[in-house]
């Protein structure tokens, strides 16, 4: 029976402590800010990230150097046969193919499975937690992979964007769309299903965003996942906005009262999505259960 190391970055929310206490090899993201580059978790936490942020220092989103992610899978190669990666989606970063090209080279060729499931943040983190229990259950890299991608559709985020300033920053909207949305106050609901972030719908108020995204999650669970809301896991994420994101996982178990309280996980979003949606974002997932 091979042993398999599971690999992801960053951007699945594990920190590094939380990789260690769970057996998850997790390489930090890099940021470029004002010219300097950090690390996620490493040399730049999440409060200093959102301050810098605010500041509007210049912050750029770049992936692991090619070198950094093969020294890893060389030190993991000592220890395990095969190791399965979960980047972030390849819509989203071109981490992915930079890691599926060095793959193909003949140190990791059939034993670096690179997997792109199309995911980030919380549903990246689920993708992550079931590879690892498909490991210990004594699945090889190939399995892992195989199943991983069979399932990769299976998952959706919408979130709602408190300001459109980071949108706008980001070039994802024009300055005249962004000052037309301000002054009506809009509150825009994106959805990331599959590769990209993709503009979903329009609400006017916190309270009509959230039930705009409820309302989405209901449709997924009735029209993708079989209808019973206990074959998902149910994610909560934000952009420094942790007291709304509670009373959001309260709302959703009035919604679903059969639901486990336990079972709906509540994190920050990644701080590469956060860097172009900006503080005070709210933000619920769907992840079909594999295992």
């Amino acid at each position: 029976m091979s042993k398999v190391a599971i690999m992801t970055d960053s951007n699945s929310g594990i920190t590094q402590s939380q990789g260690e206490e769970q057996g998850i090899y997790v390489i930090p993201m890099p940021f470029i800010i004002s010219d300097e580059t950090y690390y996620e978790d490493i040399n730049l936490s999440g409060s200093e990230f959102y301050e810098k942020l605010q500041s509007d220092a210049d912050i750029s989103t770049t992936q692991p150097a090619p070198g950094e992610v093969m020294a890893m899978w060389d030190d993991l190669l000592k220890d395990y046969d095969e190791i399965i990666y979960i980047p972030m989606s390849s819509g989203l970063s071109g981490a992915c193919a930079t890691a599926m090209m060095l793959a193909c080279e003949e140190a990791y060729e059939g034993h670096v499975f690179v997997v792109d499931n199309q995911r980030i943040s919380v549903t990246m983190r689920q993708s992550v937690l079931d590879a690892k229990v498909m490991a210990d259950r004594g699945m090889s890299g190939q399995e892992i992979h195989d199943q991983l991608m069979k399932t990769k559709m299976e998952s959706s985020i919408y979130i709602m964007v408190d300001t459109l300033k980071y949108l706008k920053k980001g070039g994802r909207i024009t300055a005249a769309a962004a000052a037309l949305g301000t002054l009506l106050k809009l509150k825009p609901v994106l959805q990331i299903q599959g590769e990209k972030l993709d503009a979903f719908a329009k609400a006017r108020t916190v309270s009509q965003a959230k039930s705009i995204m409820i309302n989405a999650v209901k449709a997924d669970i009735e029209n993708r996942f079989g209808g019973d809301v206990n074959d998902v896991w149910i994610e909560i994420a934000h952009t420094q906005n942790e007291e709304e994101a509670e009373k959001f996982k309260t709302e959703i178990l009035e919604i679903f009262p059969d639901y486990p309280e336990e079972h709906i996980y509540v994190d920050h979003l990644s701080l590469s999505v956060s860097c172009h949606i900006g503080p005070g974002a709210l933000a619920v997932a769907l992840t079909k259960k594999q295992i």
